[in-house]
C-alpha cells in the first residue's frame, strides 16, 4: 500500500493566519505552488488559501490583499489526509471534497502537501484519467 507519506511533496510552507493575501500572493509565486497552508499562531493547520481563492474572494469582491488576511478566508475545519494513509483515501478525500490538494498531517504536524499530480504520478495511465474526472469540475 502507498501512502500519502511516500507520495507528498515534503516540507509545505505555511503563510500566517494574521498574514496578508499580499503576503500569501508572493509565498505563491516564490515557491511555485498555487496552495499555502494556513498556520495559526499555535503553529495549527486551520486551513488552505490558494491562488483562486485570492482572486475570487478577495479581489472579485473588491477587497484589498494588502489588508485582507489569509486566516480570514479559512473556512471551517481544514480537509487533511493523514501521513500513512493510502492513495486511495486520498483519492476518495479529494472526490468527496473535489479538492485537488490535501495538506499532510502526521498527529497534529502539518508535514506535506499531497496534489493531484502527486497522485497521478503514482498511477497507471487509465487511473490518471479516472482520477482527473473524479476531482475536476
Amino acid at each position: 500500500m502507498t501512502t500519502a507519506r511516500e507520495i507528498m511533496t515534503p516540507g509545505a510552507e505555511c503563510v500566517g493566519e494574521n498574514e496578508t493575501l499580499e503576503v500569501a500572493a508572493r509565498k505563491m509565486k516564490d515557491l511555485d505552488v498555487g496552495a499555502l497552508p494556513i498556520c495559526g499562531e499555535d503553529n495549527r493547520l486551520k486551513g488552505v488559501v490558494t491562488d483562486r481563492d485570492i482572486v475570487v474572494k478577495c479581489l472579485a469582491e473588491g477587497g484589498d490583499p494588502r489588508t485582507t488576511t489569509a486566516g480570514s478566508l479559512g473556512e471551517g475545519k481544514p480537509i487533511t489526509i493523514g501521513a500513512d494513509d493510502s492513495v486511495e483515501e486520498a483519492i476518495k478525500t479529494m472526490e468527496e471534497h473535489r479538492v485537488r490538494r490535501l495538506p499532510v498531517i502526521d498527529g497534529h504536524d502539518l508535514v506535506g502537501m499531497v496534489s493531484q499530480a502527486d497522485i497521478a504520478r503514482s498511477l497507471s495511465e487509465d487511473q490518471v484519467g479516472e482520477l482527473v474526472k473524479l476531482i475536476s469540475y
